[in-house]
């Protein structure tokens, strides 16, 4: 009889949707059964609903609770949303699988079923990601961008009730909580950039863990892994949290999956006189198995263009 496997999870209705998805597959290729062991980390407990991640902690704070019980043995493996997941490696621990990618676009849930481009001047625009407030400030400088945290249910609710005339979210979320019909615009993500690593899942075990490695290794899905590697190889090199206003997405050329192109942003936190935000962006394409090189030397490319500067300017502010 195959044991039980025990799943460290975050708390929250998305945390433990996409919990429940990666254990399904992992009974589904295994046989064995799995179960959820909730876990509350720092960034759930929060009551400042409208602070941005950079002021409570920022990188790691969906993440630590769940990293100390796989250490102490409580969980066999945990899930996070990768994009929450720091650039450097874990002591102790190992990222054994990145299941296939949910899309990666933002979208916009907006009153009376309006696009971003039809919001009229001054009208109010919630996130809580400076990536997002930097883009939404290029695109539409004239919008008001107003700081907002909690969860899907809270953030959608300030557009219901009128308090808000939009929010951005993750396509990924809304769609896995099957709330994907709410959005009223779907934002190109060649255009806006989503954060490195959106959309895609990590499931991580103890380094030492033989056993659990092997179980979750059919998980893997090497594509995304590729992708994902370069995208975090942008932000180590720019030595960003997942706070900073950086965007990157790595893709396969449609025409040869054997290259992978990367795209990468660094922008001002906040609007210059123009009203916009400024910014740097490039693109990189090479071989897919080169996937963090690629990543690393994107960014070198951007801190030569000027991005150190908005970085400098984006972590003093942090503080």
């Amino acid at each position: 009889m195959t044991r039980t496997l025990r799943l460290g999870t975050r708390r929250s209705k998305l945390a433990m949707t996409q919990s429940g998805m990666v254990a399904a597959a992992l009974t589904a290729a295994t046989g064995h059964a799995v179960e959820l062991v909730e876990i509350t980390t720092y960034g759930d407990t929060s009551q400042a609903t409208n602070e941005l991640l950079s002021q409570i902690g920022g990188t790691g704070v969906f993440v630590n609770a769940l990293r100390e019980a796989l250490l102490r043995g409580e969980v066999d493996f945990v899930v996070h949303s990768l994009k929450d997941l720091p650039t450097a490696a874990a002591e102790g621990l190992s990222l054994a699988a990145v299941p296939e990618r949910e899309d990666v676009r933002d979208v916009l849930v907006a009153r009376d079923g309006r696009k971003l481009a039809d919001l009229p001047a001054g009208a109010r625009i919630g996130t809580g990601s400076n990536r997002r407030a930097a883009q939404l400030r290029i695109a539409r400088p004239d919008l008001e961008v107003v700081p907002v945290r909690g969860n899907v249910d809270t953030r959608v609710g300030f557009v219901e009730s009128g308090k808000l005339d939009a929010v951005v979210l993750a396509y990924a979320g809304l769609n896995r909580l099957g709330r994907i019909a709410e959005a009223t615009d779907l934002l190109d993500p060649a255009d806006f950039l989503p954060c490195p690593g959106q959309g895609a899942l990590g499931v991580e075990c103890r380094a030492d863990d033989a056993e659990m490695s092997g179980l979750l290794a059919p998980l893997d899905h090497a594509p995304t892994r590729a992708a994902v590697v370069a995208e975090r190889a942008l932000l180590a090199t720019l030595e960003a949290g997942c706070s900073a206003p950086v965007g990157g997405y790595a893709l396969p050329r449609h025409d040869d999956e054997r290259e992978l192109i990367v795209t990468g942003i660094v922008a001002s936190a906040d609007p210059n006189p123009t009203g916009a935000p400024a910014s740097v962006r490039g693109s990189l394409t090479g071989p897919v198995e080169q996937a963090a090189r690629l990543g690393a030397e994107l960014a070198d490319r951007l801190l030569a263009q000027g991005a150190a500067a908005l970085m400098t300017q984006q972590l003093g502010e942090a503080q």
